[in-house]
């Protein structure tokens, strides 16, 4: 089990810790219904140190990316950042993740912490470009300050405008006194806020004084399940839930990071499946009785046939009801669909609806 360079400091302040993606992580410090209002409300900081980064450098760093990617990343330009994914050969994919476009001829790659062998090797596997990779995934921590509070509790620690780093956008700045520090605005809670990514040694002097500096507003840490509560309720996908080696982007809603206008790992395949149609489509439902929606409970239609399955589920901390993710056949996908979740003996009705879960 690796730990990240904080896994002490969260050890420290009490944290449940669990593993997860290989890495000794802080699931939740004080609950995860209070961490959860603390991001949509305040502002809380997530160690997520366990994910990925690949460097990629040369001239033809973006031809690869084009190649082994869906998303169209020759509109990035320097200080911007892109969702995309990567399909394999089989109509799913091998990881979801963002692109951050460094300056000219050089790209950093984020990538999810349980993927990040597979993903080295599948790239790897594509570069017959001599495109110059480096894997520093070991040597780097990334925070997650999230909320509507982040860019006014963070103001003091750099001079860049916190409030102009539009979503999808990021500077290479000081940040708490530390020199080249990635601030983007590419958070995963719906809620806004900053990924910063800095070097191991250097985040427990940031971890203090991104506290110290968001005393005033209530600053708080968070765990991974408020993560979770948090991505599910805007829609967001989790990689090994809602896509995963055997999900299409198509099939996924993933079709606005899919662009046909370059040629890319599969695309012919996944074409067809745009423009001939799909036999099942990740749904989001919402429970109109009391019961929880787990990873893997089947789904049923109006006649008790099975439909589909649930793929992500939960309590949802702001509406108070129980919320979910699950592929189902594309006749029982349309919005207002009613459906029931099968929950130990009893089919729970529930009702397709259009994401996101929590407006805000």
């Amino acid at each position: 089990m690796k730990n990240t360079a904080l896994t002490h400091v969260h050890e420290a302040l009490g944290a449940k810790m669990v593993p997860f993606a290989g890495y000794n992580m802080p699931v939740q410090y004080e609950g995860v219904n209070i961490e959860h209002e603390t991001v949509r409300n305040g502002v809380g900081v997530f160690d997520v140190s366990h994910m990925g980064e690949f460097f990629l450098k040369g001239e033809n760093a973006l031809a690869l990316i084009q190649k082994i990617t869906t998303n169209d990343a020759s509109k990035l330009v320097p200080g911007k950042a892109q969702y995309t994914c990567m399909p394999n050969n089989t109509g799913g994919i091998v990881d979801d993740l963002i692109i951050y476009m460094i300056k000219e001829n050089e790209y950093m790659l984020v990538v999810n912490a349980s993927n990040i062998e597979k993903d080295w090797n599948w790239i790897s596997q594509h570069n017959d470009l001599n495109v110059d990779m480096e894997d520093r995934s070991e040597n780097w921590s990334l925070l997650a300050i999230q909320g509507p509070k982040a860019a006014e509790a963070m103001q003091s620690l750099t001079k860049v405008d916190l409030s102009t780093i539009k979503f999808y956008t990021f500077e290479i700045t000081d940040f708490a006194g530390i020199p080249n520090v990635v601030v983007s605005a590419t958070g995963y809670t719906g809620s806004g806020g900053f990924e910063v990514y800095v070097k191991n040694e250097d985040v427990e002097a940031l971890w203090k004084k991104v506290f110290e500096a968001g005393a005033d507003w209530g600053i708080k840490p968070v765990g991974l399940a408020a993560r979770d509560t948090l991505r599910l309720e805007m829609g967001y996908c989790l990689y090994g839930n809602d896509i995963t080696d055997t999900t299409s982007p198509i099939e996924a809603g993933l079709s606005w990071i899919t662009k046909f206008s370059k040629d890319f790992v599969n695309a012919e395949a996944l074409k067809a499946q745009k423009e001939n149609g799909v036999s099942r489509k990740l749904v989001a439902f919402e429970m109109n009785e009391r019961g929880i929606p787990r990873k893997d409970y089947e789904i049923v239609n109006t006649n008790g046939e099975v439909i589909g399955e649930v793929t992500s589920g939960t309590m949802s901390p702001s509406l108070g009801k129980g919320i979910g993710l699950g592929y189902v056949t594309i006749e029982n996908s349309k919005v207002d669909s009613d459906i029931l979740i099968q929950i130990r003996k009893k089919q729970i009705p529930a009702k397709v609806v259009k994401l996101p879960f929590y407006k805000g």
